[in-house]
């Protein structure tokens, strides 16, 4: 088959990039270059910039495709883009949306492709709800041949699912465990949550590929595995060789005095318990279940971490945020103690 990616080179997309690749299909990036080195070479990279649509019709004049691939899409104008480019063009469209946008709150923690869509919370949920809404109509209207993908958590080697972090993703908590200080967790750390290994999610992504069952269709795809945040936390302290030094926080606290965005990330995503049913995807792609278990997935990638030091970069200010914050929730805790 002949696949085209637009991005295929981050946490999901690069997985499924070197299974295709592996498996001989010709696999075509539109993307900037990053991470061409980790690319098998059996990949072409059309470099160039998605959003300068002229530029890239003609990069691509001429080429069809089987299926097209969407990862970087986060809004309704990129997404019209898509379609303008590649109508006519492609036999399948697969766009990556986001498991986030379900209905929150929830009305039930078990997830089908039917639950509503729906977040107050989130601005990004919001606009992938918009993206898959376009979607459907151009495909009742005019038969644009779309595939909507929902991940929820999904994680690779580069970065351990988190419930907070910085900007510079997971090292920082990383290192506070390692140096013995006490580390955030939101809630009370029961919530359940579904982490997913990204070489897991390829494996049903390509199933869908060229699918006649996908056409027209939804999915999420996760793992089956549910763990709560405690959990995750003890897997990284004991992988580390340390002691979990947990401080819960409700995530409505955290939500209102961080500097940077949890409502959406925390109240729209992570602090609700979900627990997904597959079975919808598993009738698409028979045979597919999520191999990697929570706990050797975290180990596998605090083991790359730290075997690759420019993966390890530090985050001062959400450092001090962290100190700053569990200061203030234990201050307030002893305060209301004493009377």
């Amino acid at each position: 088959m002949k696949v085209l990616f637009i991005g295929g080179t981050g946490t999901i997309s690069m997985a499924i990039t070197k299974k295709l690749a592996q498996e001989g299909h010709e696999v075509c990036l539109i993307n900037r270059g990053s991470r061409s080195s980790e690319l098998p070479e059996n990949v072409h990279v059309i470099k160039g910039d998605i959003n300068d649509e002229d530029s890239i019709r003609a990069l691509t004049e001429g080429m069809e495709f089987d299926a097209v691939g969407e990862f970087i899409g986060f809004v309704r104008e990129q997404i019209e883009r898509d379609v303008r480019l590649f109508s006519g063009r492609t036999k399948q469209y697969i766009y990556i949306s986001s498991a986030s946008a379900y209905q929150k709150p929830l009305s039930s923690p078990f997830i089908t492709e039917s639950t509503p869509l729906s977040n107050p919370y989130w601005q990004y949920s919001r606009d992938k709800i918009a993206c898959e809404e376009y979607l459907m109509e151009q495909y009742r209207t005019n038969g644009f041949p779309i595939t909507i993908v929902r991940p929820s958590h999904t994680y690779d080697e580069r970065s351990v699912p988190l419930g907070v972090h910085g900007k510079n993703g997971s090292w920082q908590v990383i290192k506070r465990i390692m140096e013995g200080k006490p580390v955030i967790i939101h809630g009370d750390g029961t919530s359940l949550w579904t982490i997913t290994h990204n070489t897991d999610l390829a494996n049903a992504y390509c199933g869908l590929i060229g699918n006649i069952h996908a056409i027209g269709q939804a999915f999420h795809i996760t793992s089956d595995e549910s763990v709560t945040w405690d959990q995750i936390y003890r897997i990284i302290a004991d992988t580390l060789g340390k002691e979990l030094k947990a401080v819960h926080i409700p995530s409505e606290f955290l939500a209102a005095v961080s500097d940077f965005d949890l409502e959406g990330s925390l109240i729209g995503d992570k602090a609700n318990t979900v627990i997904f049913d597959n079975s919808k995807i598993k009738r698409a792609v028979p045979g597919f279940t999520a191999k990697v278990r929570a706990d050797q997935g975290i180990r596998n990638t605090i083991e790359y971490i730290l075997a690759h030091p420019e993966l390890q970069k530090d985050d001062p200010e959400f450092d001090q945020w962290c100190d700053r914050v569990i200061e203030k929730f234990e201050s307030l805790k002893e305060q209301m103690r004493n009377g």
